[in-house]
Formats: structure tokens, sequence, C-alpha cells
């Protein structure tokens, strides 16, 4: 059970569940490993010191997440990859849509799970990759109490505007959350089509906020 907690909360700050420092614009030249330690450092010490946070404050999370998680993430990418062959169906809006309930599933569906963290680290593994490599896996581990829980996270390396190394999957205890969420949301497109996926999304979302 403590696993399966735990899990849930690195896949929170991981993808949405999410994981620069506060606000402040990441160097283009950032190895991507430095990037992994530096975001899970600044995530655990917010979490650590605000106590509103750990007490599960859904609205301060939602903060958390958007100043400091989802200026490092592809979230176009890791919507479009969790919806599949649906999403070159979906309309602009439709897909603006299912970027919003994804991202609000993510985010209370792992909520509860920030009030666990106490004493965990994060430790980076040696990076395997080469200089001019676009696409790299960086693994890690989430050190506490128990046994070591596997988080990896897939980056790409973006040009131009913004430039830098975003996170667009990740793995939690061998599941990779794209491709988990992909199954999931595949049958819903083929028995409903991608509004009813979105009407689901908005259904569950709705609910979890009833639940506190």
């Amino acid at each position: 059970m403590k696993r399966r907690v735990l899990g849930r909360l690195v896949a929170s700050l991981a993808a949405v569940w999410a994981l620069g420092v506060g606000g402040m614009a990441q160097a283009a030249d950032e190895a991507p490993d430095v990037m992994v330690q530096r975001l899970s450092s600044e995530v655990l010490d917010t979490l650590r010191a605000d106590k509103s946070i750990k007490a599960g404050d859904i609205d301060k999370i939602i903060v958390l997440v958007d100043r400091t998680i989802m200026p490092n993430v592809n979230f176009r990418r890791m919507t479009a990859a969790a919806v599949g062959p649906g999403w070159r169906q979906a309309s602009p809006e439709q897909q603006k849509r299912l970027q919003d309930e994804f991202k609000t599933l993510l985010v209370r569906t792992y909520a509860g799970a920030l009030a666990q963290v106490s004493d965990q680290s994060i430790h980076v593994k040696p990076l395997r990759a080469s200089p001019e490599d676009k696409d790299v896996l960086v693994r890690t581990e989430v050190r506490g109490r128990g046994d070591p829980v596997q988080l990896d996270y897939r980056l790409e390396k973006t040009p131009g505007q913004g430039a830098g190394w975003k996170i667009y999957n990740l793995n939690v205890l061998g599941a990779w959350l794209v491709e988990t969420y992909r199954s999931q949301f595949a049958q819903e497109i083929n028995a409903r089509g991608v509004d009813g996926l979105i009407d689901t999304l908005s259904a569950r979302n709705k609910s979890n906020a009833a639940k506190g």
C-alpha cells in the first residue's frame, strides 16, 4: 500500500503530476538530469514548507503545478500521446479541452498523496546519453522509508523560444503514464467519440472535486 501511495505521489510530481524553479526561466543549455534534480528538489522543498499543501489544499497544489512544473512539461505532446489516434480527429477546441481536463484529472487524482511527503529525497542516476541527443531517459529513485521507488522521465530537447528540455512521459514502478491512460482513453473514444472522452474526464473531475 505504501509503495502504491508513493508511486502515485511521484507520478503527480512529474506529470502534471507534474515536475523549474518557481517561475524562473530554465537555462537552454541545462542538462536534462540536472533539470530533473532541480525541479524535484524545488517541489519537495515547497511541499515540506507549506502546511496547507501538505494538508491537501487543491487550489495551492494547482498553483504549485502551474508555476513550477508545467513550464517544463510538453503537456500537449503528453496529452496527444495519451489520447492516441483520436487526437488527430479532434478539433483545436476539443484538443484544448482534452488538455485541460487531463491536467485537472492528474492533479486531483494524486493530490491526496502530496500529504504523504515527509523525508523522501530524489536520487538521479548517471545519465546515459550523448551531448547531441535530443531525446533522453533520466532515471531516478525516490528514497525514504521502505524500498526505493523507480521514477524515470522521458525528455525532449526543444528549439526556438523557450528552448530546453521538456518532460513528455514518465515511468513509475515500471508503468509508463502515457501508455497507461492511452488504453483507457481508446476504449472511451471507440465507444463514444472524442466528445465522449471529454465528457467522461469532466464528470470524473467534478466527482473528484465534490469529494474534496
